[in-house]
């Protein structure tokens, strides 16, 4: 079951970033650098069932990504996290932004806070 879950939602994130690419990609600097967040979100599929369970162990892949994200463009990763698209992949926000405290992750975000959002 929780196999077939981690399918269904790595197969709802690819068609949701191969159908954000026809929308077109604007040609400025965001949140994410020149990088769009479609593409900084696919480089997070590590984490996709530790975005959506928080008893989930997260993997090194993901943790590893996280890091090279905050490192680079903190401001990316909560862009990505509280997107339009990653919530459509059925990633709960929530969830999603305790992901570098749970890979105890030294100079992260303070809190459970991420931009304007704030972990009820």
């Amino acid at each position: 079951m929780v196999h077939k879950m981690r399918a269904y939602l790595a197969a709802l994130l690819v068609v949701l970033l191969a159908s954000n690419a026809f929308l077109g990609v604007v040609d400025a600097a965001g949140e994410c650098g020149k990088t769009p967040i479609s593409s900084a979100a696919a480089s997070l599929s590590p984490c996709l069932t530790a975005a959506g369970n928080a008893k989930a162990s997260v993997p090194p892949a993901c943790c590893a990504k996280v890091v090279a994200l905050i490192k680079t463009t903190p401001k990316c990763l909560c862009a990505v996290l509280l997107s339009p698209l990653t919530k459509q992949a059925g990633i709960k926000p929530g969830i999603a932004i305790t992901i570098p405290k749970r890979c105890n992750i030294k100079n992260r975000p303070a809190g459970k806070k991420c931009g304007s959002y704030t972990v009820p």
